[in-house]
């Protein structure tokens, strides 16, 4: 593929914006569309066209991007009223980069193969930083024969990988996830411990980092618990709705994963709470009531 090409970008918030930021400079012609018109404004300094409906930014791109919140919402664009996909041409290809139930995927992709779409679901992980940087881990499912054309396009957002068909890319994104908010619920509970116990927090994730117990989670997150800043890179409440769709999932295997499952429910009291809105690193905050503990 070339930077000749027309694509279509749905959902311009803490992620899609800058995503669209990194198309546009790279040279693609880029249409987006956004709920609120006016978040998406800023982003006409760049180039980029701003579109009043998902159809006037699907038509004519030989490719659309999905970075909308949920399965449901994907759903409400792509086959309710005014469906996206009835507005896009044969042959072109919807790339869902949205988090959503693997079902939902796979069933998006029979209703695109119906109308001679190609697609791929390619959810990410790297939050906002990611986005700005272009160093978005990215988990294709679909055709190969589609992912290697898209490559070159998503190479521009990170690092793409292909890892089944439909509806793989979301497994992988639920295994990252139960991956994150994990880790984000033990880091938590490690500098609690070292706080309770008389310990410098900030020297003990000092003295872990290089270890064994090294992460991003505790190098960036942890920071962030130390430092009480939460301004939203990746909404807890994000990592909730990803954390029960695991559970979900797990239910129709008929696995027993308790540890996915305890820090589910430790994100929905969470969000429960009032604190949906806060990064998910946020969870210490949670941990913190449960001990009767300064918030």
């Amino acid at each position: 593929m070339t930077s000749t090409l027309t694509l279509g970008l749905l959902g311009t918030g803490i992620m899609g914006a800058p995503m669209a930021v990194r198309l546009a400079r790279a040279g693609y012609f880029v249409k987006v569309w956004n709920r609120s018109r006016d978040k998406a404004a800023p982003l006409e300094a760049e180039g980029i066209t701003v579109c009043d409906s998902p159809a006037q930014a699907g038509q004519e791109a030989d490719a659309v991007i999905v970075m909308l919140s949920s399965g449901q919402v994907c759903d409400d664009i792509l086959l309710g009223e005014g469906a996206l996909l009835d507005t896009m041409h044969e042959q072109s290809t919807l790339v869902v980069m949205s988090s959503i139930p693997v079902e939902t995927a796979r069933r998006q992709a029979e209703e695109a193969k119906k109308r001679n779409v190609r697609y791929l679901d390619a959810p990410v992980s790297g939050g906002e930083k990611g986005a700005i940087d272009g160093t978005l881990a990215i988990m294709a499912g679909g055709e190969p024969a589609t992912f290697e054309a898209l490559r070159p396009v998503l190479a521009h957002l990170g690092n793409p990988v292909h890892v089944g068909p439909a509806g793989s890319g979301e497994l992988a994104k639920l295994a990252n996830q139960m991956i994150v908010g994990n880790t984000i619920a033990t880091v938590a509970e490690a500098l609690l411990l070292a706080e309770r116990g008389g310990a410098d927090p900030a020297k003990v994730r000092e003295a872990l980092m290089g270890g064994f117990a090294d992460s991003t989670i505790l190098r960036l997150h942890g920071q962030r618990m130390l430092d009480n800043d939460f301004r939203p890179g990746g909404p807890a409440k994000w990592q909730y709705k990803d954390s029960s769709t695991a559970v979900a999932l797990l239910d129709s295997l008929q696995l027993d994963l308790p540890v996915t499952r305890l820090v589910d429910a430790l994100f929905q009291s969470m969000v429960e709470h009032g604190d949906g809105d806060l990064d998910h690193s946020a969870l210490i905050r949670e941990l913190r009531r449960r001990n009767a503990l300064p918030v």
